[in-house]
């Protein structure tokens, strides 16, 4: 009998139906290689690629990386490898089968995710689940969070990316905006084009797209489970970068890729299910409200965002966003029904837009918080207050809610204090996310960058 979740993890690849149907799938295909893939605390794909005769073997069994890797193997100024140091045990990654797909653009190639485990071998702890492994702790999140309350947690993301590159230039009236323009979506139509016909063929049901300011697109995709949404937020990033490659183009999900242009947002749409039903609205209304329940969803949102920044916006530029004045970026803590200057955005009756995660966010870290925040919210009925009523950048501060942080320095202090979300997290991952975050904040504060060489260079005598 399996004893520990690494062992049920094998004994079920083993016995899956998945697995035969995968391996006619490769024969048909072509597929000679696949990735076995999985996501860093940093949201980077990182993994092995496996022949495809031993695909059936390294699915039941799985495959070994050394632990700093779920950190990139990043070393502190001080030279300290993060996530376990050079004499760390290594984990192991287990496919989960049904995130088996043909990448479109090479059928000779194959992707599949894994969840991370313990290793075999130690003598505490074998075979457990990898606690710094970002998408396995959603996974179970979400599950508990479920068994618990019967709730499910449903969202879209809004991934917005800077595309660079020959014939990409904007052309605008000075103080207007490209946003929209039919013009600019025809010079990035060969983008749009071979990501939304790449990402239909992995799985996302694409749904709309736009341009918004000088090369920065939008392509949506049609909400669904959490877990799904962000590992389809992880499959985008992965086409975009195919399309680049194959365009002579770049593709940046960069926050802040230049002063006086919009950031990159991936503002996250979420609603709560039960039994089928949305309860975020009250059935029967048609007014915008939302629910008591929702507001107690919201409430927990609003009171852990202060912390919850060092993910939802969790690099030095991150906080670019908020500092470009006229951008449309939150300014302070605070929702509203339909009012685009909020951090919370009730655009929709069954419909909350969370406007604080970037682009370069790690979509299973971000989810695992926005959970986190409101389980806290609906167990002990957090308050969100009134809406507020016009522009966020004219009213005053909530008292109730603690400032939105302006820098990642700011961010880390601020996470340190919010004992729910480091709990939800667990000690280890909360731990390696403030060293991660807290080693980039040093090696930026001690940086000379361009803008103190034009500000001081000839500034005195």
């Amino acid at each position: 009998m399996p004893t520990t979740p690494l062992d049920q993890h094998r004994e079920a690849n083993a016995s899956s139906e998945l697995l035969p149907q995968i391996l006619s799938t490769m024969t048909d295909r072509g597929v000679e290689f696949v990735y076995f893939q999985s996501v860093t605390i940093t949201g980077r794909v990182v993994g092995k690629v496996v022949p495809a005769r031993h695909f059936a073997r390294l699915a039941t069994k799985g495959i070994q990386q050394h632990r700093t890797a779920i950190a990139n193997l990043q070393s502190t100024r001080e030279g300290l490898l993060l996530g376990g140091g050079v004499h760390a045990p290594e984990y192991t990654a287990m496919a989960d089968l049904d995130t088996f797909a043909v990448l479109p653009w090479d059928t000779s190639v194959a992707r599949v995710f894994c969840r991370l485990y313990e290793p075999d071998h130690l003598a505490e702890g074998a075979g457990a689940p990898f606690v710094s492994d970002s998408r396995g702790l959603l996974k179970r999140m979400h599950a508990d969070f479920t068994a618990r309350t019967g709730l499910e947690l449903r969202t879209g993301t809004e991934p917005e990316m800077t595309w660079r590159g020959p014939g990409l230039t904007a052309t605008f009236r000075p103080g207007s905006s490209p946003a929209y323009h039919i013009e600019h979506l025809e010079k990035g139509r060969a983008i749009y084009q071979k990501v939304i016909g790449y990402a239909q063929a992995l799985g996302l049901d694409m749904v709309e797209g736009d341009y918004e300011d000088e090369g920065q697109f939008e392509l949506n995709w049609m909400y669904d489970h959490a877990d799904l949404t962000a590992d389809r937020l992880t499959t985008y990033r992965q086409i975009c970068k195919q399309v680049a490659r194959e365009l002579g183009i770049e593709a940046s999900f960069m926050p802040k890729p230049a002063t006086g242009m919009m950031g990159n947002g991936c503002h996250h749409n979420f609603s709560l299910w039960r039994d089928g039903v949305n309860v975020l609205e009250t059935p029967g209304v048609t007014e915008l409200h939302l629910s008591d329940e929702g507001k107690a969803a919201l409430g927990g949102v609003l009171a852990h965002s202060a912390s919850a920044m060092l993910v939802m916006g969790s690099t030095v530029n991150s906080y670019k966003r908020y500092w470009d004045a006229g951008q449309f970026a939150p300014s302070q803590i605070n929702w509203g029904l339909d009012n685009k200057t909020c951090t919370v955005r009730l655009s929709a009756n069954g419909r909350l837009e969370y406007k604080l995660p970037d682009a370069a966010v790690n979509p299973y870290l971000s989810h695992a918080v926005l959970l986190a925040a409101i389980d806290d919210g609906l167990t002990n009925e957090l308050d969100p207050g009134a809406p507020t009523i016009g522009s966020s950048y004219d009213s005053s501060q909530d008292a109730r809610f603690a400032p939105l942080p302006l820098n990642l320095g700011e961010a880390i202090a601020a996470f340190r204090t919010d004992e729910v979300l480091r709990k939800a997290l667990g000690p280890e991952l909360a731990d390696l996310l403030v060293d991660y975050r807290s080693d980039e904040w040093a090696r930026f504060c001690g940086y000379v960058t361009d803008w103190e060489k034009d500000t001081y260079w000839e500034d005195v005598p």
